[in-house]
């Protein structure tokens, strides 16, 4: 386990170290602009299992995906136009689009064909993307059923024994753990939401 702070070495300098160890293989702990992430390669069937482990996570429970920017959404999921729409006004944002996921995006993401995916307005999670040959996951550093803590040093207490299974925290200070992101869903007809969260429905125009 190691513990590298923005402050002290620089983003670029800590995405670029915490691609690497996702690129390998590892399960890295990043902030994002809700919360705390815990990021491994999502299409490292392996990693994701690891990952899965760390939270005690169902493998039957869907995992977004974390990207660079809007216009990489269409690479592995498929856009209607409302949700394109929402994607260039509200991304980067914390908003989750759920949307029927590519072929190639593996099983073990998704829950009915469906895919989450997220586009934080945080220049560190946009910079890992950047740097990332592949998506990683974006999902909250807690265990299954239990609230995400603010900082690094809280979340390594909650994850207790499983912090083995932790090879990198990047530490870029408190994280507010509410409001989360909002997830909108767009599968089979009318969008959907369903969480309502850091963005409002009258701000989606939903």
């Amino acid at each position: 386990m190691e513990i590298i702070k923005i402050a002290d070495v620089g983003l670029d300098a800590a995405a670029a170290k915490a691609a690497a160890v996702i690129a390998q293989g590892g399960v890295v702990v990043y902030p994002t602009d809700t919360l705390y992430g815990l990021g491994v390669n999502a299409f490292d069937v392996s990693a994701l299992e690891r990952m899965r482990s760390v939270k005690d996570r169902d493998k039957k429970k869907p995992v977004s995906i974390l990207l660079p920017s809007a216009r990489h959404i269409g690479l592995h999921a498929e856009l209607s136009p409302e949700a394109a729409a929402i994607a260039e006004k509200h991304l980067p944002g914390a908003l989750t689009l759920v949307l029927p996921a590519k072929p190639h995006v593996p099983e073990e993401l998704t829950l009915a064909g469906a895919v989450g995916i997220r586009v934080p307005n945080d220049p560190f999670s946009l910079t890992l993307a950047a740097m990332s040959e592949h998506p990683v996951t974006a999902t909250s550093a807690n265990l299954a059923g239990l609230p995400t803590a603010e900082t690094v040093q809280e979340i390594i207490r909650n994850f207790a024994h499983k912090i083995a299974l932790v090879d990198l925290f990047v530490d870029a200070g408190p994280r507010n753990s509410e409001p989360a992101s909002t997830v909108v869903a767009f599968i089979d007809g009318a969008p959907r939401i369903l969480r309502e969260g850091a963005v409002s429905k009258e701000e989606l125009g939903l």
